[in-house]
C-alpha cells in the first residue's frame, strides 16, 4: 500500500466529538517521547502533518489522520513520564481507557516501544492491559538505527522474555526507523490487510 493522501482532521478530548465511526482506525500510542509523530510522519510522507516535540507529554488530545479516504490513523496521549499534574494524568487515562474500549471501528491498536533501550517496565504494563481489554494490538519497535546491531537484539530479546512471563506466545512485531524509513512497507501491508477484513466483514 502506498499512501497517496493524509491529511489532519483534528484532535479531541472526548470519544463523542471524535469522527464519525466509518473507516477502520488503528491506533498509535506508547511512552511520551517515543516517536510516534515521527513514525506516523514517515508512513505517510509527510514530514510535518503529526508535531514533533523533544518534550514528553505534547500530545494531549486523540488526533486523527484521515488516509486516502479509506481509514483512519489515531494519535493518542502518551503514557509515562510526562510533566503534567496527577489531575491530567488522571484525565488522560479515562480518555483513553474508554477510547480504547469503546470505539467499535478500532481495528487494532500498535503499540509503540522503543528499540534503543532495555524493556521498560510501563510498555509490559500496559501490554498486560490491552489484554484485559481484549483488544488487538501489534507491538512497533521504534529509533531501530540508534544502537549498534548487538545491542538491538539484546533489547528486543530482553524484552521479548519479559513478555513471555505474561504471554504464550509473542504478539507481533514490527523493526522501524523513522528516520531511515525501516519497516514502512511492511507496516502498510498489514494494515492494507487488516483494512480488506474490516470492509469484507461489513
Amino acid at each position: 500500500m502506498i499512501i497517496r493522501d493524509a491529511k489532519y482532521v483534528g484532535s479531541f478530548v472526548k470519544m463523542s466529538d471524535c469522527p464519525p465511526e466509518q473507516y477502520p482506525e488503528y491506533v498509535f500510542i506508547g511512552r511520551s517521547n517515543v516517536g510516534k509523530s515521527s513514525l506516523i510522519n514517515m508512513l505517510c510522507n509527510r514530514k510535518g502533518l503529526a508535531k514533533i516535540s523533544v518534550r514528553p507529554g505534547k500530545t494531549q488530545t486523540i488526533n486523527f489522520y484521515e488516509i486516502d479516504q479509506e481509514w483512519y490513523l489515531v494519535d493518542m496521549p502518551g503514557y509515562g513520564y510526562a510533566s503534567v499534574s496527577q489531575t491530567q494524568r488522571a484525565a488522560w487515562e479515562k480518555m483513553t481507557k474508554s477510547f480504547l474500549t469503546k470505539r467499535q471501528s478500532l481495528v487494532l491498536a500498535f503499540v509503540l516501544v522503543d528499540g534503543n533501550i532495555p524493556p521498560q517496565k510501563i510498555d509490559l504494563q500496559f501490554i498486560n492491559q490491552l489484554a484485559e481489554w481484549e483488544l488487538p494490538f501489534c507491538v512497533v519497535f521504534t529509533k531501530t538505527d540508534r544502537p549498534g546491531k548487538m545491542e538491538l537484539q539484546r533489547n528486543l530479546a530482553a524484552f521479548n522474555k519479559e513478555i513471555m512471563k505474561s504471554w504464550e506466545e509473542l504478539p507481533r512485531q514490527f523493526i522501524t526507523s523513522a528516520s531511515k524509513a525501516t519497516g514502512k512497507e511492511e507496516l502498510l501491508a498489514f494494515i492494507s490487510e487488516l483494512n480488506d477484513q474490516f470492509e469484507s466483514s461489513r
